[in-house]
């Protein structure tokens, strides 16, 4: 049964509409990432769970509460959500004790003595901060402060973790390494995370489902490897992983790649509902795309333009008539030399109307 329902959720500043009618049901202990770029709506999704931003309109429920809904006038204020919210920015108080940082919302909430120092000192223990209580958070790391505003949420016993990207102010080594220690602590827990991030890592990593966001509108909701290996339209091709584009033209009833001499081979023609149409994509990952040998019947034909050792891989450059796509191999794979002829399969296309 869903336990956080969006029930068409419409946020609009404006003559601009930053949500556009979002239908959403997230599972009690599932955690659900939301990916887009910079501006889809994402962060003003999590702020309307939380209590940040009104509605223009629609509903939000939590378990069997309404929290916010314009129609019946009715909106929770955040601090009777039970939300725990970890920001980009760490947020924790310089002038007090790790402990008291992690302590001082449930001070406000007037919880018994005994319960705060039974609740903040679990928060701390979960999150490794026990031996640091009463130190100053000035002292430590990225990560160590990222940890303080964690147990400071998770010290409340939330309903649902909003995590508005927590990471990216850290490390590439950091981010890796606290990804995986939230996640463990959701299984501990077993609250719902709604998580907002650029990083299709972090969201591939921790997430139970994923939703994809352009411009307010979900493009795709699904299992990170659904996301990945089956995508909704051109745009989440291009947003998740790496992604490479041939345009395709037509000339006397054959494919080219434009500026191609030579047609695509017949396993590479279109579908038929697309054969004969302008224009179109000839999408693939760098990961999937084989040098063969020439003259293989599922080759395109191209010169290596740049070859990059980038450690476990090595990272291709290779024009095709007037375009160029990357390719990935791993080191030990043989490759040919920058400035030689090659010819390329395409483990898996996908094919796009050009205008998506």
């Amino acid at each position: 049964m869903s336990y956080i329902r969006l029930l068409n959720v419409t946020k609009q500043f404006g003559a601009v509409t930053a949500v556009n009618s979002l239908n959403l049901e997230i599972e009690k202990g599932e955690c659900f990432s939301m990916l887009g770029p910079s501006g889809c709506g994402k962060t003003t999704t999590l702020r309307m769970v939380a209590g940040f931003e009104d509605l223009s309109d629609g509903e939000i429920h939590v378990g069997d509460r309404l929290i916010s809904s314009p129609k019946r006038n009715y909106y929770l204020p955040p601090e009777k959500r039970n939300f725990g919210m970890v920001f980009q920015a760490f947020a924790v108080w310089p002038h007090l004790s790790v402990y008291e940082n992690v302590a001082f919302p449930l001070r406000i909430r007037n919880i018994p003595t005994d319960e705060i120092e039974k609740r903040t000192k679990d928060a701390l223990r979960s999150t490794n901060l026990l031996k640091a209580a009463d130190g100053s958070p000035a002292d430590l790391s990225g990560g160590g402060k990222q940890r303080v505003a964690l147990a400071r949420a998770l010290a409340i016993n939330p309903d649902v973790m909003l995590l508005d990207e927590p990471l990216s102010s850290l490390d590439p080594h950091l981010r890796e390494e606290m990804r995986f220690e939230i996640k463990d602590l959701q299984r501990k827990y077993g609250f719902s995370i709604m998580y907002v991030t650029h990083d299709q890592a972090e969201a591939m990593a921790l997430s139970d489902r994923i939703l994809v966001m352009k411009l307010g509108v979900v493009q795709q909701i699904d299992t990170p490897f659904n996301v990945y290996n089956n995508p909704a339209n051109k745009f989440v091709f291009s947003f998740i992983g790496l992604s490479n584009f041939l345009d395709i033209v037509w000339s006397d009833g054959r494919a080219f790649a434009r500026g191609a001499s030579s047609a695509l081979p017949e396993s590479l023609t279109p579908p038929e509902t697309m054969r004969g149409k302008a224009p179109l994509s000839l999408a693939s990952r760098p990961s999937e795309l084989d040098f063969v040998a020439d003259g293989d019947e599922c080759g395109l034909r191209g010169v290596v333009s740049r070859k990059s050792f980038l450690g476990e891989i090595i990272d291709y450059q290779v024009k095709i008539g007037e375009q160029e796509v990357r390719v990935q191999k791993g080191r030990r794979d043989p490759g040919p030399e920058a400035g030689e002829a090659c010819c390329l399969k395409l483990a898996r296309p996908f094919w796009y109307a050009g205008e998506e």
